[in-house]
């Protein structure tokens, strides 16, 4: 997530709001916000993993990484999820694949 933070000021001037979510309860998750420049929400269940069409791992109790990027209208235009630690979005990656999606908008 850190990564995301690195990249914060390009969302910034994108319009783009980055936003993450854990299964952490708020002392936990606050300590995880500490190094980021975004908030960071908590407490996901279960239930929220089904409304994401997550993945969620019983024998953790956690929901696996999932991650979108959702255009002006709040439709999902990408997205990722992953398992692990491999395939995860990447802070720098997300603003350029933002800012090729306006350019293409504009371009008509």
């Amino acid at each position: 997530m850190v990564g995301f933070s690195n990249v914060i000021d390009e969302f910034k001037a994108l319009g783009a709001s980055v936003v993450a979510a854990s299964v952490d309860v708020l002392e936990k998750a606050q300590e995880v916000a500490e190094d980021l420049a975004f908030p960071v929400a908590y407490g996901v269940t279960r239930a929220d993993a089904d409304t994401l069409g997550s993945w969620w791992e019983d024998r953790r109790n956690i929901i696996q990484p999932s991650e979108f990027i959702l255009g002006a209208d709040n439709t999902v235009v990408a997205s990722s999820y992953s398992d692990g630690p491999v395939g995860r979005m990447d802070g720098a990656d997300a603003a350029r694949m933002i800012n090729f999606l306006e350019s293409r908008k504009a371009a008509g």
